[in-house]
């Protein structure tokens, strides 16, 4: 029911954000110019937000760099997303290798029902161990199944390219991007909450029967941070496992994840005898 709940909840939340910019460019053009400017706008608006919805993994994926990986490239590595997605009720999504060393993992698209996409990097397959990974995968399996990767996407995307419109003020653009940074990370910040990602670990955790792979996997993660460098457009964060970006100028702002030692806290709160059961052994 509560997965029911949050999958409806966030498909009302993408439609609003689809259907109030064709309304108001609607009520525009037809201030502008009558009827048939106004449908004009309207049908553009439209056109534009179907485009967004159906290739929403297509263009997630292009803005991330990443590259389709097929069956040949990864057997285990695809097997294992197949039996999760498949214990969640979901169609598994298109794999995607992220290139460069740093270990990171992301989900975007329509979600459960088909058009989504995983991404993992090089970095992460080189690094994680197999229970490490059943849970970072579950973890992007459950935004799919709740449809929070439909919101993010969106989310993402649309933020993304307001960010990236600044590069048309030339020598400018760091003035320009000075004062529409707060105001996109205000609109990432307004649309998502962190707490669709303690939402996510819980049902990955029941998908992997523990939760100690995902926390164990958030250890390397956040690990990992002081040891790789990572670029990137800061408004990617909503899509990511955890939050690739060190938390200074720009990219604190679109900082959407909560802190990772709360949320292995919690993980670890799942299973209240781990530590006898880590002594026994």
């Amino acid at each position: 029911m509560r997965l029911r709940v949050a999958a409806v909840r966030n498909l009302l939340k993408v439609w609003l954000l689809l259907a109030a910019p064709a309304a108001a460019a609607g009520y525009a053009g037809w201030r502008l110019g009558g009827a048939r400017l106004g449908v004009l706008f309207l049908g553009s608006v439209v056109l534009l937000g179907a485009a967004l919805y159906w290739y929403a993994d297509r263009i997630a994926m292009g803005l991330v760099g990443g590259r389709e990986l097929l069956p040949g490239e990864a057997p285990t590595l695809h097997a294992t997303v197949a039996a999760i997605a498949g214990r969640a009720g979901v169609v598994p999504p298109r794999l995607y290798l992220l290139p460069g060393g740093y270990p990171r993992a992301l989900s975007a698209g329509r979600g459960g029902l088909g058009g989504s996409a995983l991404a993992v990097s090089s970095g992460l397959l080189g690094v994680i161990s197999p229970a490490e990974l059943d849970g970072v995968v579950a973890h992007e399996i459950a935004h799919l199944r709740r449809r929070d990767t439909l919101l993010q996407t969106v989310v993402v995307i649309l933020a993304a390219a307001c960010l990236e419109s600044s590069r048309a003020a030339g020598w400018f653009q760091r003035g320009v991007l000075f004062v529409i940074g707060p105001v996109c990370a205000s609109f990432v910040h307004l649309c998502l909450s962190a707490k669709r990602e303690f939402e996510a670990d819980r049902f990955a955790a029941s998908l992997c029967d523990s939760p100690h792979g995902l926390a164990d996997a958030f250890v390397r993660l956040e690990q990992a941070m002081e040891l790789v460098p990572f670029e990137g457009s800061p408004a990617t964060e909503p899509l990511y496992t955890t939050n690739p970006f060190a938390e200074v100028g720009i990219a604190a702002l679109f900082s959407t994840h909560p802190p990772v030692g709360e949320r292995v806290r919690r993980l670890r709160d799942l299973d209240p005898g781990w530590r006898k059961k880590l002594r026994a052994a």
